[in-house]
């Protein structure tokens, strides 16, 4: 009997946790009986819900004291649990168990969760991504694992990274052992990229590639999906070794091209908005997912256009002729220029060879001068057709932007699509009947047209050019053409040569009191001598004057 009594006695040692009963209560107070000689006093604060604490309940307490100043014991009702909880840590982290909390603040790097004590939880060990805006888990509970105990500071770390990763990896052996291709699964938008997006599957990752977002053009997968967003997508590829999911949002919906023959057969009139510019054509959207290409060629019949932007404009509303399309490639060729009629077939009646038109100069080239003609096309006067006896270099020197001008159509090119025209055939060759106006021997007047240094040239009337010779400028020695003659002199002079074929007149002022005896002479001599400025045509001639001397500027150095 001794030895019961002896066993039934508490063992009372300060620091331990002793069972009591609550034996009264006051509005701040629990009075606890352990057993002892003496009751201890708890205030009711420490208790988790103080109301409900009832006379004759059984509480676990922290012997602090057997006896205080007042011969009272002392008890810890905060104590008790506090000890508790941290012997309770302490073996879920030697058996690596976990344990859950609630999370009392955020602060600087992570959140402080309550388990009883205060533990840390790293931001970076809270998801497998790190989050954003810790303050969204403010007043959440969550379940971790005991990474580090400082026992001396009691300390505690925690870890829920390691639990997210094993729950995924669950859910993610899971999905792959169920899912199938063709599967509608439901995912949040986890990050967008330049070439698509990551959906979280709960579990497992699938990726959305930007060409499997729309039937349409996107130039960015953002313009489709933002992150944290809900979607429901169509399983296109399975990699169960590799655990690789494809994701696709256009699939949820018909291929719009499976149809295209139907819908847009060659030759329909269709419209559409510009998407898109490019320096070879424009995009052409018909409907989501269907886009047309009018190339650079097919804008326009006549015009000379250089990039698209120049008739077409971003978001601009046309119509368009379908030329070709090819389902397999989703190519569709479409034309602007289709919808009038090629104004170049009709060209040859609108302008028959040999009919005189009005137009306006437009623009130069080094070799001619543009007309703008109607029906938007444009002729084309090469320099050589602008006068018969003038030797022009550039059509500027008788032409002026913007003028209005009447030429002859000479030729109707479809081919290269140009229409030839001239404005000297307007009058007759005065070459032709050149023996008529113009006898050797005859005496005439003019005007020094251009200066060289073989001679000089002698505007006469019909605008034809006479050359002088320098050896037939003077019966002295002239050493330069220019210390004798000046551009806009009049002078007379004889001629004494007529060549129709080389369309050259030889004019001598040495000559002009020759005899006829003495004029003949000269002629002979000249034809046995032919200079080497002399041979060739009157436009050889003209070419190399200009070569050698341009009035108003220095001569060239050779």
């Amino acid at each position: 009997m001794a030895e019961m009594t002896l066993a039934s006695i508490p063992d009372f040692v300060e620091g331990n946790i002793v069972k009591g009963i609550v034996v009264d209560k006051t509005p701040k107070e629990a009075v606890i009986d352990i057993g002892y000689k003496s009751e201890g006093i708890v205030p009711l604060s420490e208790f988790e819900e103080p109301d409900s604490v009832q006379i004759g309940q059984e509480v676990e307490v922290l012997l602090e004291s057997l006896e205080n100043e007042e011969g009272m014991v002392v008890l810890s009702r905060q104590k008790a649990a506090q000890k508790q909880n941290w012997d309770k840590i302490l073996k879920t982290f030697e058996e690596g168990g976990t344990i859950t909390g609630k999370v009392k603040q955020v602060v600087k790097g992570g959140l402080m969760l309550n388990i009883g004590v205060e533990a840390f939880l790293p931001a970076s060990q809270i998801d497998i991504v790190p989050p954003k805006n810790l303050k969204e888990y403010e007043g959440a509970t969550l379940t971790c694992k005991i990474v580090k105990i400082s026992e001396e500071r009691k300390n505690v770390v925690l870890s829920r990274r390691e639990i997210v990763e094993a729950e995924r990896n669950q859910k993610r052996l899971q999905f792959l052992e169920k899912v199938n291709v063709g599967d509608l699964v439901k995912g949040v938008v986890k990050n967008v990229t330049d070439f698509g997006a990551f959906i979280d599957l709960d579990g497992i990752d699938g990726l959305i590639h930007i060409t499997d977002m729309s039937w349409g053009r996107i130039n960015h997968p953002s313009e489709i999906l933002k992150v944290g967003q809900q979607i429901e997508v169509v399983v296109i590829d399975v990699d169960r070794e590799k655990e690789r999911v494809s994701l696709g949002l256009k699939q949820k919906t018909p291929n719009p091209w499976e149809k295209i023959e139907e819908k847009y057969p060659v030759g329909t009139k269709v419209k559409g908005k510009v998407v898109n510019l490019a320096p070879y054509g424009a995009f052409i959207e018909l409907e989501p997912g269907i886009e047309g290409l009018i190339h650079i060629s097919e804008i326009s019949w006549t015009q000379k256009i250089t990039r698209p932007n120049e008739v077409l404009s971003m978001g601009q509303e046309v119509e368009a002729v379908v030329l070709d399309l090819n389902k397999e490639e989703q190519k569709l060729s479409l034309s602007l220029k289709a919808l009038e009629v090629n104004p170049w077939e009709k060209a040859s009646e609108t302008y028959p060879p040999g009919s005189l038109i009005k137009g306006k100069v437009k623009n130069f080239s080094a070799y001619g001068a543009y007309i703008e003609l109607e029906n938007g096309l444009d002729g084309f006067i090469h320099v050589n057709d602008l006068s018969w006896t003038r030797k022009i270099n550039h059509p500027s020197e008788v032409l002026k932007k913007g003028e209005q001008i009447e030429a002859k159509v000479l030729e109707i090119d479809k081919t290269n699509q140009k229409i030839l025209l001239g404005i000297k055939q307007l009058t007759e060759d005065p070459w032709k009947e050149i023996e008529k106006k113009y006898k050797v021997g005859e005496v005439v007047s003019g005007k020094v047209s251009k200066i060289a240094s073989f001679g000089a040239f002698i505007q006469l009337a019909d605008e034809i050019d006479g050359l002088v010779h320098i050896s037939q400028i003077s019966a002295e020695r002239v050493a330069k053409v220019k210390d004798v003659l000046k551009v806009g002199q009049e002078v007379s002079a004889r001629i004494i040569k007529i060549d129709k074929e080389e369309r050259r007149i030889g004019l001598s002022i040495k000559a002009l009191n020759y005899t006829a005896e003495q004029l003949e002479k000269e002629r002979e001599r000249m034809e046995f001598s032919r200079p080497a400025e002399e041979l060739g045509s009157l436009e050889d001639a003209f070419s190399k004057a200009e070569e050698d001397y341009r009035p108003g500027e220095s001569k060239k150095k050779s």
